[in-house]
């Protein structure tokens, strides 16, 4: 009994321990934006100047744009992208699907930078310039495995007869296809979606490798802006974390929203 107490006590303290080491980094920086003073380390007063300067420089609105034009053009093309070969995939045979499967989850499991250095030289043996264009492709790239890994298992719970079972209601294979199996998997399609959107937001390695002319995401301009003291970062990178945060909260709790609505549904049906 003391042994299994104590072996709590240090699982416990271990956690809080790691929780701090990870945490407490983006706690400073984000109570440091506020800082009125241009010091990283000593806490003069609260003030607003940095994200005041932060939102009236052209150089970062600049790259506020870029980055969620990207995050929401490759979120959109990556979902309908991914959510139409996860479709695809779940009426291939057993063999085909196990091998796209696994071809679909190297970009994931592939360091960054041999994906952007892979990138980089495909680009450049096409003869495209370098510049948003080449920016977006690799955001659709990267994103769309993420869709389809959260579209697949919604897709393997799904009645497969279903969509024969539409078309044999009069339905055509598209309207199947929206008003039948669309609806039944939309919150591995919005789940997948929030994590394109996430991954976009987030990338730097990729973005740094296949963009050119001028043309700068938010996280490039983080790196560029850290490599001297400005305490304009600070703001910028609580916004970034800001929104992240968002992104994953709303993963987690649209899909637990979406089953709670369900269940009621079910059980209004059953009280009918």
């Amino acid at each position: 009994m003391i042994k299994n107490k104590t072996g709590k006590f240090i699982s416990n303290v271990y956690l809080i321990a790691m929780l701090i080491f990870m945490y407490l980094p983006i706690i400073y920086m984000c109570v440091f934006s506020f800082n009125s003073s241009r010091s990283l380390t000593r806490w003069t007063g609260f003030s607003t100047q940095w994200y005041e300067r932060l939102f009236s420089d052209y150089t970062i609105g600049e790259a506020v744009y870029y980055t969620v034009l990207v995050a929401l053009l490759a979120t959109i093309f990556s979902t309908i992208i991914g959510t139409i070969t996860a479709i695809g995939l779940s009426k291939s045979r057993y063999v085909i699907r196990e091998i796209i499967t696994n071809i679909n989850d190297l970009p994931m499991m592939n360091p960054d930078i041999v994906t952007a250095i892979g990138m980089m030289l495909l680009f450049a043996s096409l003869g495209l310039e370098k510049g948003f264009m080449t920016m977006l492709i690799a955001h659709i790239t990267f994103c769309t495995p993420y869709v389809i890994l959260n579209v697949m298992p919604k897709l393997r719970g799904l009645d497969p007869n279903i969509a024969e079972a539409a078309m044999d209601l009069g339905a055509t294979p598209f309207q199947a296809l929206i008003q039948v199996i669309v609806p039944q998997i939309a919150p591995g399609i919005m789940s997948g979606a929030l994590i394109a959107f996430t991954m976009s937001i987030d990338d730097f390695v990729i973005s740094y490798f296949v963009t050119g002319n001028g043309v700068k995401n938010i996280s490039i301009l983080v790196y560029s802006m850290s490599k001297r003291l400005n305490p304009t970062i600070n703001a910028l990178s609580t916004i970034m974390v800001s929104i992240v945060t968002i992104v994953l909260v709303l993963i987690n709790v649209v899909p637990v929203i979406n089953a709670k609505m369900k269940n009621k549904k079910i059980s209004e049906e059953g009280n009918y």
